[in-house]
């Protein structure tokens, strides 16, 4: 009989209960640390801290990685819950610790324990399946927070990635007309191509007077105080970058303008399918 993977989930939110049913159905036996406050009935789930980290062959964390102390966030626990040197060095060296995005912490640990460290939202599959609920779940923050509708409205969406792309595409297929920021001349061909405006990003500045709604997909500071200057009170600015984000909100606020750092959408409006998407890839990585 062939060995069954043994993978030990330590903290997470509501994305991870869809993870933990899903690979427990598919005969992945599963450690749990942070989840006290709940029960489950699959004779796969081991609501409890392994006894054997020997035999553990993968580490789960959640997507925002750990604080520089190696704590996580733990929704379904009180107490403190965290990934630990000791822990790392006590597993098989074939152990693969998987998060989001990386920290400082982390990369020390991983090091000192010489195990491997694997940021699921680096991968393209998780990334771009993952940007269909993060673009859902902006649309529907751009309505709650505007009193006008899509229809219509002038967007400017900053980045042509994995997110900017599925965003720019359903903003345009609303009915807002959708311009998008970008550098490279292959994405401005790309962008026409889809029936929207490009717009080179060094020159965004020119581009703010009458925008409605700005979204920023770009993990660096692009929305600086030069540009802010431009844009118009009644403006909503929204950031679906990870911290630090790509908006100058210091500024931002001192001038009045509403800017929200939408993070981690699809585990607050669709964490079914976020986690159904996290628990595909990571079983096919198991298995």
């Amino acid at each position: 009989m062939a060995k069954r993977s043994k993978l030990f989930i330590i903290g997470g939110d509501q994305r991870y209960l869809e993870v933990i049913n899903q690979l427990a159905a598919k005969d992945i036996v599963i450690y749990l640390d942070g989840y006290d406050q709940l029960t489950f009935s699959d004779s796969n789930i081991h609501n409890e801290v392994p006894g054997d980290f020997s035999q553990i062959d993968a580490i789960l964390i959640p997507l925002n990685g750990t604080d520089k102390a190696g704590k996580v966030e733990a929704v379904y626990s009180d107490q403190s819950v965290e990934l630990s040197l000791d822990m790392l060095k006590q597993t098989p060296e074939h152990c693969v610790v998987y998060t989001g995005i990386s920290t400082d912490y982390l990369d020390e640990v991983c090091g000192l324990a010489d195990r491997e460290l694997v940021c699921l939202t680096d991968r393209d599959d998780i990334a771009i399946m993952n940007s269909i609920p993060t673009a859902e779940a902006t649309l529907h923050l751009a309505i709650q927070e505007t009193d006008f509708t899509i229809h219509g409205s002038d967007v400017m969406v900053l980045g042509f990635g994995r997110v900017g792309m599925t965003v720019a595409r359903l903003f345009a297929n609303v009915g807002a007309k959708t311009r998008v920021a970008v550098r490279k001349d292959t994405d401005f061909a790309r962008i026409t191509e889809m029936g929207m405006q490009p717009v080179q990003i060094g020159e965004i500045a020119e581009h703010m007077a009458g925008v409605d709604i700005c979204i920023n997909t770009i993990p660096h500071m692009i929305l600086d105080e030069h540009v802010l200057s431009q844009v118009e009170i009644s403006t909503l600015l929204l950031d679906l970058a990870s911290k630090p984000g790509g908006i100058d909100f210091k500024f931002a606020h001192e001038k009045g303008l509403k800017a929200i750092h939408a993070l981690g959408l699809p585990g607050k409006t669709a964490p079914k399918t976020a986690g159904k998407i996290i628990s595909d890839v990571l079983y096919r990585l198991l298995t």
